[in-house]
C-alpha cells in the first residue's frame, strides 16, 4: 500500500489547453451542448464541429452522446448523414436541417457568432467582447466564463422572431493549424 501511495505522489494532472484567443479562430474545433426550439418542439443534444474556411463537420448526439446525424459542408454543398447511414444534400445546411431534421440550423451564421464577430453594431461588454448583437433577423446574447478580453464566447443564446431559439453552451475550444484544420 505504501509502495502504491508513493507511485502516485509524482503523478502530476495534465494541465488544461489554454482556451484560444478569439483573433486566432479563423479555424476552429469546438465540443458543447446545444438546445433548440422551433415550433413548440425541443430539440437537444451534444455537438462537435470542426469549422476550417467553407468547411464544417458537425456531429450532433442525444444527451447521452448517441449518434444522430453529422452534417459536413463546403462552399458549394451541405451534405446530412443521419445515424442509420441515410444521406442527405442541399445547397446550404440551414436549407438541409429543416428539411430533414424539421429545424434549421443558421450554421453560416453560428459560425461568426460562436467567434463573438459577425457585427460591427453589437453591444460590447466591460472587456470589449459582444454582448449582444442583431443579425439577419437573429437576436443573439453572449456569455464569457471569465475576464478575459480576447476569450470566445462560452454560452450564445440566439432568438429569431417566428419561435425559434437556440441555446449553445461551449464546453472546449481549440484552434487548428492551416494542415489539422480541414474537415
Amino acid at each position: 500500500s505504501a509502495f502504491f501511495l508513493s507511485g502516485c505522489a509524482g503523478l502530476r494532472p495534465v494541465p488544461e489547453a489554454p482556451t484560444p484567443s478569439r483573433e486566432t479562430l479563423d479555424a476552429f474545433s469546438l465540443a458543447g451542448r446545444f438546445s433548440l426550439r422551433h415550433e413548440d418542439k425541443n430539440y437537444s443534444g451534444r455537438l462537435s464541429w470542426r469549422h476550417a474556411g467553407a468547411s464544417n463537420e458537425l456531429l450532433l448526439a442525444s444527451p447521452f452522446g448517441q449518434g444522430i446525424a453529422q452534417i459536413t459542408t463546403s462552399a458549394s454543398e451541405a451534405r446530412l448523414t443521419m445515424s442509420d447511414g441515410q444521406e442527405y444534400s442541399a445547397e446550404t445546411a440551414e436549407t438541409l436541417t429543416r428539411q430533414v431534421l424539421g429545424y434549421p440550423l443558421p450554421l453560416a451564421q453560428l459560425t461568426d457568432w460562436v467567434r463573438g464577430r459577425g457585427a460591427e453594431a453589437g453591444s460590447r461588454d466591460e472587456q470589449g467582447r459582444l454582448s449582444r448583437l442583431q443579425h439577419e433577423g437573429w437576436s443573439i446574447d453572449y456569455g464569457y466564463d471569465g475576464d478575459d478580453p480576447l476569450a470566445p464566447p462560452s454560452r450564445i443564446f440566439a432568438e429569431r422572431t417566428g419561435g425559434i431559439e437556440l441555446r449553445l453552451r461551449i464546453d472546449e475550444w481549440s484552434s487548428l493549424s492551416s494542415g489539422d484544420g480541414a474537415p
